[in-house]
């Protein structure tokens, strides 16, 4: 029941959890987010708020509350709930689905600190809400009469504004400080307008203890640039306040959650057919309707957050609340997500609060001057350091902090309208060792009572999938980090015929019951120079030479498309609750990643996405892009990722083949290299006719059309009905299929409660007036069960010759 997990550094998710008293439904707002249920926020260290410093910096002066019932999925702000969890510390839910956990103390204090933290916010914040609407508050904002500015620099002794406004000298604009180190200016209006001109650039000013004085920009400033006629030039703020004509208007609302994310992750800049920085708007217009095209549910955007540096890949972030100026304005990046929602995509960010750029110059870590943790962003020492990502470690315990981080959340929520995150780097955030030169097992001893426990990535922690009244962390979903190490593996040091299907299927299906997972065979990790995408691993240097339909596949190209359909499928139907995709994978992109940079000349070659192999006719990328299109589209019309019905009933050694069902559909892998088996039955729950629904061996995917997609499969029934030690590999029914090499395919029970059902010719994904064709017969008795996966052990010799079904043909 435990993650089997890689070392570190690859991205993850944690949840803080939010806010909002609109809604008290239990829903989230995103894949891989925070759960309704979890209003408050999970604590780092034993040492919280040691200080006693717990009275707001700010008066609790009467302002407008803009939580809108949208946001409300994610920040909620339940009494009741939290009063129930106080009342039943010992009495954990959590426990009650795994008993193991119960000798581990860390359970009940993390609950008990989270409940401990929330009351301490509401007493001296007014409510959760409040407190994550800092950006109300902090940063620049208009106020009656003129531009109020606020900033908490503690380590300050002076401090001024400055900017194109006054020339960059900000005598005459000198701020005031209060109790808690947070300076302050209110800055009047001139002749009715703003002082401060929208689209000027700002910077804070300060004094620290040794006399100097810094010029640093606003950690809550919402855009900042730099100039482009200067090589490497250094960033600044920029006040953005655009008048009512040139502010977005939204026009089209969220679309509702999907029952499973199919997610898209892409990267804007990158995804240029050009050697170039891509824009916002060129990418909701260009890339957002291929996405839809190919039936994802989900898109999911890197880079978002302004990093100074283009090749961190958006990871080292150096202003928090400012979306990245290389590919436009923030009214750019509305434009863009209502695009996604008016295409029913959500839009979810790849938020990174695990750690921080160490950029002086541009990021928040300007504003560490050798002052104390309580009285900065970061720790100190070694253990504000990460030396592995070479970045700052925020220092979770303090007050400050947690407002700031709350209330990026909830801006990027209210101001653009994401609907939820992928939260980068948990691993760092748990552990006080932040995952370096760590490997986790998922044994329990691994877990601390004084670790962090607002998320976690690799390491397996318990409950982090559950909601926080049963004592979980409350994530929707966590990521599947080791399904792509596993096939990485294969491909690099297995020959075909030393795979086995034991040990593939147990690394898909091997996580925590009830706590579900967003399974991907890669992600942008895979595609970073260095390493090499699967698409790569399979065929190599033949893709440049081998990917013409005009001439006869190699062997190499043969094998390397074959497999790449394999792996991609087999990873979303049987690895999780969800399914990521990197941009450009879904084709089978050539090229790793290489962002501009000095070894490279700064050429941006690498650092685009070849839309034109897949737009090319007579180029074999086409195929790999249709079977990934047909695949979402099989989840859109059965939901079978939705399902809890998760059984695995052959995982055949000898001939390579692994049958399972999801939901009601029945899925035959073949991964033999040579072996075509006719007759080959397969097990399955509910009787009745079947027929394909998928095959990856279809024409339109390139492959050689061995499977007859009208051909009737009847079941017959196995054994003593209730006896499940005397049926076929522990189903109750069977049929038989031709199944090729190197292939699979779903087969879905034809309804016949209708004339019309009785009629309609075999449902097929294979073309395009064949998805209408599609019914969602997903068995609605096991939609909301909670029944872990079913490995069931396989009867040997499941091949027969002496079939009594005609074979496909």
């Amino acid at each position: 029941m435990y993650s089997s997990c890689s070392i570190l550094s690859t991205p993850a998710l944690w949840p803080s959890s939010l806010i909002s008293s609109e809604d008290s439904s239990p829903a989230s707002i995103s894949g891989r987010c925070i759960r309704k249920q979890q209003s408050g926020l999970v604590v780092s260290s034993r040492k919280l708020l040691a200080s006693s410093r717990v009275i707001s910096p700010l008066s609790n002066t009467a302002q407008e509350k803009v939580c809108s019932p949208s946001v409300s999925a994610v920040l909620t702000n339940e009494h009741s709930t939290i009063a129930n969890m106080e009342e039943d510390v010992e009495n954990i839910g959590l426990f009650s689905l795994d008993p193991g956990l119960e000798a581990y103390k860390d359970f009940r204090y993390r609950i008990k600190r989270y409940v401990d933290q929330k009351k301490l916010i509401e007493e001296n914040e007014t409510s959760l809400e409040e407190f994550a609407q800092g950006y109300l508050r902090f940063g620049f904002n208009r106020e009656e009469g003129g531009i109020v500015y606020r900033e908490w620099a503690p380590a300050a002794q002076e401090a001024e504004v400055i900017g194109d406004f006054n020339g960059w000298n900000g005598s005459g604009h000198k701020m005031e400080k209060n109790q808690f180190g947070v300076w302050s200016i209110t800055i009047p209006d001139i002749n009715g307008n703003p002082a401060i001109p929208h689209n000027s650039r700002v910077k804070f000013r300060f004094k620290h203890s040794n006399g100097v004085c810094v010029d640093r920009i606003p950690a809550w400033i919402k855009y900042a640039t730099q100039d482009p006629t200067r090589f490497a030039a250094p960033y600044d703020g920029v006040y953005w306040d655009p008048p009512p004509s040139e502010r977005y208007q939204f026009k089209h609302p969220r679309p509702p959650k999907p029952k499973a994310p199919r997610i898209y992750e892409a990267h804007v800049g990158m995804s240029s057919l050009e050697p170039r920085v891509n824009t916002y708007r060129e990418f909701a217009d260009d890339v957002l309707p291929r996405v839809r095209a190919n039936n994802y549910n989900t898109v999911q955007l890197m880079a978002v957050m302004e990093h100074s540096y283009y090749g961190s890949f958006g990871y080292h972030v150096t202003n928090f609340f400012a979306v990245s100026s290389r590919s436009g304005t923030p009214e750019d990046l509305k434009y863009l997500i209502d695009k996604a929602h008016s295409l029913g995509l959500q839009v979810l960010m790849d938020v990174v609060h695990s750690h921080a750029s160490n950029n002086i110059t541009d990021g928040l870590n300007g504003f560490d001057v050798g002052q104390s943790s309580q009285d900065s962003y970061f720790h100190t020492g070694d253990r504000g350091y990460h030396k592995l990502w070479d970045s700052r470690i925020f220092n979770y315990a303090n007050w400050e902090v947690l407002r700031f981080l709350l209330s990026n959340l909830r801006w990027w929520l209210d101001e653009f309208k994401f609907d939820g995150f992928r939260f980068d780097g948990v691993t760092s955030m748990l552990y006080h060792h932040h995952g370096i030169n760590m490997a986790f097992t998922g044994n329990y001893n691994d877990i601390l009572p004084d670790a962090t426990v607002i998320a976690e990535d690799v390491s397996g922690m318990p409950g982090l999938g559950r909601p926080v009244p049963e004592g979980g962390i409350g994530f929707d979903y966590r990521l599947a980090m080791a399904i792509p190490d596993k096939w990485i593996d294969y491909l690099k040091n297995k020959k075909d015929e030393e795979w086995s299907m034991n040990e593939i299927t147990w690394s898909l299906t091997n996580r925590r019951y009830t706590e579900k997972c967003v399974a991907y065979a890669e992600s942008h990790d895979q595609a970073i120079v260095g390493d090499k995408t699967i698409a790569f691993l399979l065929m190599d240097k033949e893709m440049y030479s081998g990917m013409s339909c005009l001439t006869e596949a190699s062997p190499v190209i043969e094998r390397g498309i074959a497999l790449h359909k394999m792996i991609h499928f087999l990873t979303m139907a049987l690895g999780g609750e969800g399914y990521l995709n990197f941009m450009g994978n879904e084709f089978g992109h050539p090229d790793w990643i290489d962002f501009p940079r000095e070894g490279n000349g700064w050429s941006y070659d690498k650092c685009r996405r070849q839309w034109d192999l897949v737009d090319t006719d007579h180029l074999r990328f086409k195929f790999l892009n249709a079977f990934n299109k047909a695949m979402n589209l099989l989840d859109e019309k059965f939901e079978f990722l939705a399902s809890a019905k998760q059984v695995v009933s052959c995982m055949d050694e000898d001939n390579k083949v692994v049958v399972f069902e999801r939901g009601d559909l029945v899925f035959v892998f073949n991964f033999h290299s040579e072996n075509t088996y006719e007759g080959y039955k397969v097990g399955c729950d509910l009787p009745g006719k079947y027929r394909v629904a998928l095959d990856s061996d279809a024409w339109e995917f390139g492959g050689h059309g061995r499977v007859g997609h009208d051909v009737d499969h009847f079941t017959a029934p196995e054994g003593v009905p209730g006896v499940p030690e005397t049926n076929f590999n522990n189903r109750p029914n069977s049929f038989k299929v031709l199944s090729p090499p190197r292939t699979c395919m779903v087969y879905y029970r034809v309804e016949e409660d209708s004339q019309e059902s009785k009629n309609e010719d075999a449902t097929s994904l294979h073309e395009a007036g064949a998805a209408k064709e599609v019914q969602q017969n997903t068995s609605s008795s096991h939609e909301d069960a909670d029944e872990p996966i079913q490995m069931l052990v396989p009867e040997i010799g499941a091949v027969e010759d002496d079939t009594d079904d005609k074979p496909d043909e």
